[in-house]
């Protein structure tokens, strides 16, 4: 149906404006602007709201163990097929900056499926994720349990570029 397919593009351009606006807000900060890089953020937020809104009336999120198996079907797709796909495009077409953005993403979905594995197999156990806090790379996005590392393994950026999450 049209209509499912107009929900799909929403929810995709919606998604987008966040994280777009959300970009917009760190540099309007960076700028000067704390006001404006303000209502980045509140527009932002109304876009995750409006993304969500789609996604649940597109049935697009399940139980748990449904969503978790849909992240990590995203995450194996991403590493094993789009990304090698766009490394070698860039490669060809000489552009290093778009490679080392996609290798990095694409390293670091292999890890995040590999998350997702572990706690696919604890809800089939009937358990929980144990508690541990997660630590994110700024620069290469890289996801991290229990503790950063001195330099990140994927990009080599140091322990501080980490945000605990």
């Amino acid at each position: 149906m049209k209509t499912d397919d107009n929900l799909k593009a929403a929810f995709s351009g919606e998604s987008q404006a966040n994280r777009k606006y959300t970009a917009f807000s760190r540099k309007a900060e960076q700028d000067g602007f704390p006001q404006i890089a303000k209502f980045f953020r509140a527009a932002a937020e109304a876009e995750t709201v409006h993304a969500l809104n789609h996604l649940r009336t597109m049935k697009g999120i399940g139980s748990t163990a449904d969503n978790l198996r849909a992240a990590k079907e995203g995450e194996v797709y991403e590493h094993s097929q789009m990304y090698p796909e766009f490394i070698k495009t860039a490669e060809s077409e000489k552009r290093i900056d778009a490679k080392v953005t996609f290798d990095y993403a694409n390293q670091v979905e292999k890890i995040h499926a590999g998350f997702y594995q572990e706690a696919i197999d604890a809800t089939k156990a009937g358990k929980d994720l144990s508690t541990a806090d997660y630590y994110v790379c700024q620069v290469c996005g890289n996801t991290v349990k229990e503790e950063a590392p001195d330099k990140c393994p994927i990009c080599g950026a140091a322990k501080n570029q980490f945000k605990k999450i």
